[in-house]
């Protein structure tokens, strides 16, 4: 484990030069990984476990959209594909992703399966430290530990297909054995881990939560809407709209940002916007403060958890999550960015035609 200095803090982080894929193998040869949950996260850490050499098999509810989509990704029924209990039953090391919701449904079949010794694996800290509400309380005979990739599960897959890797956060909360840290560094390895930084499980859903509700899905949709809709009320375009609120920051200024930060993003555009944003900034970190203080707050508190599990019980959730998800995609907006999409550069002339004409 190296000591790295970000922005003047030093920060505990294993990177692969010092824990290497080979180191990782060895720590977990002759351990059985159970992926539980093919739906966000289990596809890509299952699959890129397995071409990594480790021996893996998938847990899913048989004859489910998510069974189909693990035979067809290659997943055999009976060999290297079962259903939860007997996935469990066969494996030392148990990695438990299924969605919030269906880890508190199906927990009581999990924890009457784990044998002494296991490491039970999660990639979110929202079961453990929300126990009270989720009733997720491991037995002590077994190691409790996470990593969380800081992304989708579609993008540690295709970084892991480009060669390349998705940073994320470590926890141990129970070691049973003495070898939780081993036991885990070395499955963030297998699944194509950039580097490893550690975490608690309480920091680990605080910050994944409030990240998720603000800046990453949250506060980004509803900036979207905002300046489109001010846009469009002065009567620009929606072709103009779309291109200056989200075109131009996913195609030209966040792979700025992405490649060395935000002064490298700033030094690279006009000096008029950079006059404007160095302004700006404080105006809207000024305004947006305190939401996110209130939103931190009701994470903090239990209330966000709450909301979740509450909602995920309802027999229509589904049917109102449809609803609220294809009110997003038919809004002018977001109608407006998919013909965009279709008119970038890359994008085949056929389906050029097909817009235009």
């Amino acid at each position: 484990m190296a000591k790295l200095n970000f922005g003047g803090v030093e920060e505990n982080v294993i990177t692969r030069a010092e824990f290497p894929l080979e180191k990782a193998l060895k720590v977990l040869t002759n351990e059985t990984i159970a992926v539980l949950g093919y739906g966000v996260q289990g596809p890509g850490q299952a699959l890129n476990l397995k071409e990594n050499g480790f021996n893996v098999i998938v847990g899913q509810r048989k004859n489910s959209k998510s069974w189909e989509k693990a035979i067809a990704d290659g997943w055999i029924p009976g060999e290297t594909l079962f259903e939860l209990a007997d996935a469990v039953k066969q494996a030392t090391i148990v990695q438990y992703l299924l969605s919030d919701a269906g880890q508190i449904q199906q927990w009581e079949t999990v924890k009457a399966n784990l044998n002494s010794g296991d490491l039970l694996y999660f990639s979110h800290g929202f079961g453990i430290t929300y126990h009270k509400k989720t009733g997720i309380v491991p037995p002590n005979n077994v190691d409790v530990a996470l990593v969380a990739p800081k992304g989708s599960g579609t993008s540690l897959r295709r970084l892991f297909l480009e060669g390349k890797g998705l940073n994320s956060s470590m926890a141990v909360y129970q070691d049973a054995t003495g070898r939780a840290w081993d036991r885990i560094t070395a499955l963030g390895i297998g699944i194509g881990s950039g580097y490893l930084f550690e975490t608690d499980f309480k920091k680990e859903v605080f910050s994944d939560l409030t990240g998720e509700r603000g800046i990453l899905m949250g506060a980004l949709a509803g900036l979207f809407e905002a300046q489109y809709n001010v846009l469009r009320k002065y009567g620009h375009s929606p072709s103009e709209a779309f291109n200056e609120t989200v075109e131009e920051l996913t195609q030209s200024l966040m792979p700025l940002l992405a490649e060395n930060g935000m002064d490298w993003m700033y030094a690279n555009t006009s000096t008029t916007a950079q006059r404007g944003a160095l302004d700006w900034r404080h105006k809207f970190r000024a305004a947006t403060t305190p939401v996110f203080e209130e939103l931190y707050t009701r994470v903090a508190s239990g209330l966000e958890a709450e909301v979740v599990i509450t909602a995920n019980q309802k027999p229509d959730y589904r049917e109102k999550l449809e609803a609220e998800l294809n009110e997003i995609q038919n809004s002018e907006m977001w109608l407006a960015g998919k013909t965009v999409r279709q008119l970038r550069p890359e994008k085949n002339e056929e389906i050029l035609e097909s817009t235009l004409f």
